[in-house]
């Protein structure tokens, strides 16, 4: 999987898959694609989207990226391109040509969080609700398996401004069973 190169033609900086994960590992963090700085860094979410999740997880570095405690697996494992605003979308073959085989070989996981629009709608499929918002907001009906989260990305200041009830409900309660799960 790290010497895939099933995009290799449609990505301007080649193919760099960052994957992180360990046959212990007890959560798996499914977020979009690497940006640009973990492309280069090769480090799973080393910028500030990753720094804000990290908060929100309520995990030191060292706890986050100790694989027998989070696989990190996105949906797309190289860094798309750029898109007009932001990064293009995650190129859509990694997921189901890895993630379910990578899974088979983690059977201690506990919990999948489903961090953005990408990788709720391709587990969640109809089940997701209309709008993020939604689906983020009906998080306990997606428990215990899948705990939902928008994605951590500074873009995301005003759906966060907006959506307070996200961190005064929802962070407490993702913070409360990630420390159940890896301590």
């Amino acid at each position: 999987m790290k010497k895939c190169t099933i995009y290799e033609p449609y990505l301007d900086l080649g193919a760099n898959p960052v994957v992180t994960g360990h046959k212990n590992s007890k959560i798996v963090i499914i977020g979009q694609a690497p940006g640009i700085k973990v492309h280069t860094s090769e480090i799973p979410w080393d910028d500030a989207s990753g720094k804000q999740l990290r908060k929100w997880l309520n995990v030191s570095d060292e706890d986050f990226y100790d694989v027998e405690k989070f696989a990190i697996v996105p949906m797309g494992f190289c860094y798309p391109r750029k898109g007009k605003s932001g990064d293009k979308p995650p190129r859509k073959k990694c997921a189901p040509q890895w993630h379910q085989q990578l899974f088979e070989l983690m059977p201690n996981l506990q919990m999948i969080l489903l961090i953005g629009m990408y990788a709720q709608n391709y587990y969640l499929k109809d089940n997701a609700k209309r709008t993020l918002t939604e689906t983020v907001d009906n998080y306990p009906a997606y428990l215990p398996k899948y705990f939902i989260l928008p994605h951590p990305s500074p873009r995301n200041r005003f759906w966060l401004t907006k959506n307070l009830w996200f961190k005064k409900n929802i962070v407490p309660e993702l913070q409360e069973r990630v420390a159940t799960i890896i301590n």
